[in-house]
């Protein structure tokens, strides 16, 4: 064998090595963001569940309020959301408590019963489950984002069908305003 053909074989096995690797880290980030993903959606739903328990118990209270908020959590739709879908559902959490923080405000019996004080501890552990994912998320796709945009891994990936991913937008509203817990430990 000449020495230009081991070159060359040896140079193809490279490549080929490189092009296996670098396609097993592009899944494994792939299906490490399509968990995180799945995480996002399994904590809202605890959330949205927690948030309906309080509509319920604010029935007793506000049967007004009650109407409009069951209106509310009615439109929730989380199953096979997009990342802007899961930003909107969100908001639509976080308006259904505003909403039930007047009404505690309004009734002290409501914001002293332990079942709601409960209820309400388990949202607050729900929304930092998901605030904990959203980062894994986002850790995640910024991760897959720099291998599918980076040469030469860029290459295989586009090869093999990879795209960039949005991350899940931040709510700058949000972000100012103050959490559930600071609410009700009366912050």
């Amino acid at each position: 064998m000449s020495v230009l053909l081991i070159i060359i074989i040896a140079l193809v096995a490279i490549v080929l090595y490189y092009i296996f690797v670098t396609q097993r880290s592009l899944v494994s980030l792939d299906e490490k963001m399509k968990n995180a993903f799945g995480q996002i959606n399994v904590q809202q739903k605890s959330r949205w569940d927690a948030v309906t328990n309080l509509v319920e118990m604010t029935k007793q209270y506000a049967s007004h309020e009650h109407d409009t908020l069951i209106d509310v959590i009615s439109k929730r739709r989380i199953d096979n959301a997009t990342p802007e879908q899961m930003a909107d559902q969100d908001n639509a959490i976080q308006t259904v408590l505003s909403r039930l923080t007047a009404v505690a405000e309004a009734y002290p019996d409501l914001k002293a019963n332990q079942m709601f004080v409960d209820t309400m501890a388990s949202i607050r552990q729900y929304e930092e489950n998901v605030r904990l994912s959203r980062m894994v998320y986002n850790d995640s796709v910024t991760k897959l984002n720099m291998m599918v945009r980076q040469w030469p891994s860029s290459i295989v990936a586009k090869m093999l069908g990879f795209a960039t991913h949005e991350l899940l937008p931040e709510d700058a509203a949000r972000a100012e305003a103050p959490s559930v817990s600071d609410i009700f430990a009366g912050k």
